[in-house]
């Protein structure tokens, strides 16, 4: 038989974090993250790590685990995210995997390969050398007599991807289309149920904004002000790290403190546009409508449609 997992996914500020505390609080469970900033440890407020009180007791894995000077990847996420839940499913407890990070959320439940190696690869850099004098037609041709079935998943002028999938097979000696089959077929090896919480869009917005002003008031310029002076600005300004970027921008009278925190604010709504539009995507999610539901009714509604007790302790 195979593991039972529940996942809890969503976009930012819909409720996540409550709404999978009081399910792993029902359940005997506990919380496996999927939240590519909240690993890292130093960064609290920016990512809206969930406080001791909001965590009300609950195992939470995955967070605060490395330094943000240290090199992470979603491949290694995949890796601990798998011996957090073995673990936990060892213990005999639930495991609940819960986060707006789409691409970690199906590293785990789909088993995703990816490639070993550093994004700045001397292949790759290689290859891009051949490419800034070679037209991307040349290289698809060269790709196709490596790799006939790239043909339905690669358009000829995408030189972004057509470096990408050489690369991934001079790196692995497989074909690239081998490791995009996972991605299609979305079939899991765990018991799965999936459930995506979605909310209204103009409350939606509303609460980004309350979000943002509270890390505002919270003390997000101290944390990232701290930030810089432990040596991680590029860090900042070159991941996906909302609301650093904008204040450091600030912080370095780049930009006044208002027009910095509308940029936020308006970021986070593209973010929470484009994670919606990432889990939509997949019809295994059961979709629960937040508009008008506490997250203990949510909680409740999950568990109804669990059926019968299914995952119920005991």
């Amino acid at each position: 038989m195979n593991s039972k997992l529940v996942v809890i996914a969503g976009p930012t500020a819909s409720g996540k974090t409550a709404v999978s505390t009081a399910l792993a609080k029902a359940l005997d469970g506990e919380i496996v993250s999927a939240d590519s900033m909240q690993v890292y440890r130093r960064l609290d407020i920016g990512t809206a790590k969930a406080t001791a009180e909001e965590m009300a007791g609950v195992p939470h894995h995955l967070i605060d685990i490395i330094e943000p000077s240290e090199p992470f990847s979603v491949a290694a996420y995949r890796l601990l995210a798998d011996a957090a839940v073995k673990d936990i499913t060892a213990r005999g407890k639930l495991p609940i995997l819960a986060g707006g990070t789409g691409l970690y959320i199906r590293s785990v439940i789909d088993e995703l390969e990816f490639p070993a190696g550093d994004l700045a690869s001397e292949i790759r850099e290689r290859l891009e050398d051949r490419a800034a004098d070679t037209e991307p037609e040349t290289l698809y041709r060269e790709l196709l007599t490596k790799d006939p079935a790239a043909e339905n998943i690669i358009h000829p002028k995408n030189k972004r991807r057509i470096i990408r999938a050489l690369e991934v097979i001079e790196r692995t000696g497989r074909p690239f289309s081998d490791f995009h089959k996972a991605w299609s077929d979305r079939v899991s090896h765990y018991d799965l149920a999936m459930f995506g919480l979605t909310i209204e869009r103009a409350l939606l917005h509303e609460r980004i904004n309350v979000r943002v002003d509270r890390m505002v008031a919270d003390g997000l310029l101290e944390e990232a002000r701290s930030l810089i002076d432990a040596g991680y600005e590029q860090f900042l300004t070159s991941q996906q790290a909302i609301g650093y970027k904008e204040v450091i921008r600030h912080i370095k009278g780049e930009t006044s403190l208002g027009d910095a925190i509308s940029t936020v604010k308006a970021r986070t709504r593209q973010y929470a546009k484009r994670q919606m539009t990432w889990f939509r995507a997949d019809p295994r999610i059961t979709w629960v409508d937040m508009t008008e539901k506490s997250a203990g009714a949510a909680a409740e509604e999950i568990l109804a449609r669990l059926g019968g007790g299914f995952y119920l302790k005991g």
